[in-house]
């Protein structure tokens, strides 16, 4: 039912936690399924320096969440600004139809840290 790499990402979670200010803390939820992701990004030089991540949700959505914060490493915001689900969906190693709201939610995520960032 899930790839090796999202069941990794799931076991083996990365950068969990939350960054202090002046770091931005967001979280965004899915009201349908009742995931919620909580993500934290600190940003340097115009990129992203740091990034941590909570989840409660489904194990599509903790593992999301984790290969989100390895995506974000570096990124500018112009690159933020162009995630995609299906980006997020390639770096979990594919979602089922059924779970394919876990890479809306990190999408949701970043589209609102940018939002609050000032640019």
């Amino acid at each position: 039912m899930y790839s090796d790499r999202l069941l990794d990402y799931f076991r083996n979670p990365r950068n969990v936690g939350e960054l202090p200010p002046p770091a931005v803390t967001v979280e965004v939820d899915n009201p349908v399924c009742g995931d919620i992701l909580r993500l934290s990004v600190r940003l340097e030089g115009g990129a992203v320096a740091e990034a941590r991540y909570k989840t409660r949700g489904c194990t599509a959505s903790i593992a999301a969440g984790s290969a989100l914060t390895d995506w974000l490493a570096g990124k500018t915001r112009t690159e933020l600004a162009a995630l995609t689900p299906k980006a997020v969906e390639q770096a979990v190693g594919g979602l089922s139809a059924e779970s394919k709201h876990a890479a809306l939610l990190c999408v949701d995520a970043v589209r609102e840290v940018l939002r609050k960032t000032v640019a």
